[in-house]
């Protein structure tokens, strides 16, 4: 399985697949403890690109926000120009948390692997003030923090608990970097597929193209 896995909601509550240390309260030493990191002030997203995503499920519209996601948008957009998702799998889908995709696909002998290089990690944006509410588009990374590649998730319950900047559990968070404008229900036809033990659906969800379709 491709490392660029997003951790479950269980494992991320409990901080046990990132290699970061919760903070802790008060009381100890007169040393204190480590401060948790505050929050950025949420903000309104605001669009400057529109993505058309296919898929054999329908078409989901993604609203992307440039203005507080620029290094994220513009890496998200190379990919589309370039053609790299068409034929991907939304490889995990986990109902009540996130469908993810991007980054693999299946192969001549119909084997499901990833998909060929990527471009280099992107630092993550993730303390830009947008949050992991349902209907919103991030990005998918390692415990490395400046990880990201190409695959992404679309929260589609509200994550922001544990998947945003600044909580206990999970002070990196994830990059919140648009949003879906058209085909929440494309997004709930996904996340009601059945799956296998590793959240991969039994049968392929595929993106048959993404393609820009304003500025």
């Amino acid at each position: 399985m491709t490392p660029n896995r997003l951790p479950r909601r269980a494992l991320l509550a409990l901080a046990t697949t990132l290699a970061l240390t919760a903070c802790g309260g008060g009381g100890g030493s007169s040393g204190g403890s480590t401060p948790t990191p505050t929050p950025v002030p949420p903000v309104t997203l605001t669009v400057t690109h529109k993505v058309r995503l296919t898929t054999n499920k329908g078409v989901i519209e993604l609203g992307l926000d440039r203005t507080h996601a620029p290094i994220t948008v513009d890496n998200f957009l190379k990919y589309v120009n370039d053609g790299f998702y068409t034929n991907t799998l939304f490889h995990r889908v986990i109902a009540n948390f996130v469908i993810q995709g991007g980054g693999m696909t299946r192969n001549a002998a119909g084997a499901i692997v990833d998909k060929a290089a990527t471009y280099p990690p992107i630092l993550l944006e993730s303390k830009n003030g947008l949050s992991n509410v349902r209907g919103t588009i991030a990005m998918a990374r390692t415990a490395v923090t400046d990880s990201a590649t190409s695959q992404f998730f679309i929260n589609t319950v509200d994550n922001s608990s544990v998947l945003n900047y600044g909580s206990a559990a999970n002070p990196d968070g994830y990059a919140v970097f648009g949003q879906v404008t058209l085909g929440l229900d494309v997004v709930d036809a996904i996340r009601a597929v059945n799956t296998n033990a590793s959240d991969m659906p039994l049968v392929d969800v595929v993106v048959t193209e993404a393609k820009v379709i304003a500025l």
